[in-house]
């Protein structure tokens, strides 16, 4: 029996613990029962989807920077649970997770989603890499990143990517000639999203486009310092909305999805987005170049680059009768790379490898 204990770093609703549902059913569907250990609550957001899947979550009273009463906490559980192997997800979460695997000589398989990592958090991940028998990337661009920057051999790195299609998810309402053109994001409001450089875009685009406004949908530290700045540029048309507690009828209200982010692992959100029928405008990092395809599905251009953000919003902009063929084409293309039988076929790979650990 495979018994696995599933560490992430927190509850956070909109990072990698969303997918932590889907993620189980297949690792179910092969055979193992697992059990997830957060490190701390944070928003907790997270926590509805993981039991309405039946998961079993254990959640540490503790905050972001304790590491040592988080490692205690985790060895403690673990030695209660007795696993037969240890799944972790984010850096925090490895390299504790790490520490108990050898303490408790158990294996260890971790999974790497970011794009970018701190220095100090490279160097340490790079030292402690070979404690991990098994590395999973969450997308082409991060899998890539991980061999690269961990030095992580071919023989203990595979891909599972982490979004999951949905065939029969709400698919966006056609933009119609008269109606403005809507167009929105899913994000934290913080500086990694880009939200900074998309107010920039919209104060630069031209006239003689077709009208349309922009929603937001998140929470953050930088929604003062947004919103006002958007004030000072004078834009009317856009407005920052909150948490999307029902991201899939967001996206369904959406004619446009944009993702302005300096960095990106695999971005669920904009997959979300393809998935619901709508073209997107993305910056070129991590996974998106490989998902979007250039003037069928939508457009990539340079992070932090502001202008060429606003040319690629005008090109959509003066020809609106587009986004519904684009929008089609964007959700064919996310279907067929990510849908169920690719997920769980990639995720059968994985707990395959992982029983001869």
């Amino acid at each position: 029996m495979i018994l696995i204990a599933y560490i992430i770093n927190s509850l956070e609703g909109g990072g990698a613990a969303l997918p932590v549902p889907a993620i189980a059913d297949v690792l179910r569907a092969g055979g193992a029962d697992i059990r997830i250990f957060a490190l701390t609550r944070r928003d907790g957001r997270a926590l509805a989807p993981m039991v309405a899947a039946g998961l079993d979550v254990r959640v540490r009273d503790g905050g972001t920077t304790d590491h040592v009463a988080a490692l205690r906490w985790l060895d403690h559980e673990i030695a209660q649970m007795r696993p037969t192997h240890l799944w972790t997800s984010l850096t925090r979460a490895t390299l504790l997770g790490q520490l108990v695997g050898l303490r408790r000589r158990l294996p260890v398989v971790s999974w790497q989603h970011a794009a970018y990592l701190k220095p100090a958090n490279r160097r340490l991940l790079r030292a402690m890499q070979p404690l991990s028998k098994l590395w999973i990337g969450d997308s082409d661009a991060v899998t890539r990143l991980t061999a690269e920057r961990l030095r992580v051999p071919p023989s203990r790195l595979m891909q599972w990517p982490i979004f999951r299609a949905d065939p029969a998810a709400r698919q966006a309402t056609p933009w119609r000639p008269g109606e403005p053109v809507r167009i929105g994001s899913l994000g934290r409001l913080h500086p990694v999203k880009g939200y900074d450089v998309l107010i920039d875009a919209l104060a630069a685009l031209p006239g003689g486009i077709a009208s349309y406004d922009v929603a937001i949908a998140g929470d953050g530290a930088a929604r003062t310092a947004l919103t006002a700045r958007a004030a000072a540029l004078g834009l009317t048309g856009l407005r920052f909305v909150g948490y999307a507690e029902d991201p899939g009828g967001f996206l369904a209200g959406l004619h446009l999805y944009v993702q302005p982010s300096r960095s990106e692992g695999l971005c669920i959100a904009v997959h979300e987005a393809m998935q619901a029928g709508l073209p997107v405008v993305a910056s070129a990092v991590g996974q998106l170049p490989y998902s979007i395809v250039d003037d069928r599905s939508g457009s990539t251009v340079p992070p932090g680059d502001p202008q060429a953000l606003a040319a690629a919003l005008a090109r959509l902009l003066a020809r609106p009768e587009r986004l519904v063929a684009m929008g089609a084409d964007a959700r064919a293309d996310v279907l067929a790379r990510f849908g169920p039988a690719h997920f769980q076929a990639a995720g059968l790979a994985v707990l395959d490898r992982l029983t001869a650990l």
